[in-house]
């Protein structure tokens, strides 16, 4: 499905960062080129619905549950069987889950 907004966003998106190329040129070249190679791709992310973008863009609590899956597993270095590691996994994510406290807006 392709929002009909695409264009609208995606020249929005391409303004803020020219807006952001103007002041942070010096400091960001890097990323900045990266982002400009790669505009296409990016552009991409305005084909889906508003609410969908929304998911894709606060994945940072995806992010956060897997560092913390990540550091768990690290400090264990080895598990004797696979049991046990899956067994790691599920009482870390139980962890995790007790401190959340907010959930997705306008989620139904």
């Amino acid at each position: 499905m392709i929002s009909t907004d695409k264009g609208k966003s995606s020249q929005a998106a391409e303004q803020a960062l020219n807006d952001f190329e103007y002041k942070w040129e010096s400091k960001y070249s890097y990323a900045i080129q990266s982002w400009r190679n790669n505009l296409d791709e990016l552009n991409v992310f305005f084909e889906f619905p508003p609410e969908i973008r929304k998911i894709i863009y606060t994945s940072n609590l995806i992010e956060n549950l897997n560092g913390k899956i990540r550091k768990y597993a690290k400090n264990k270095m080895s598990f004797p069987i696979d049991d046990a590691m899956i067994k790691s996994v599920y009482l870390t994510l139980k962890e995790a889950i007790k401190k959340w406290t907010t959930f997705p807006q306008n989620m139904e």
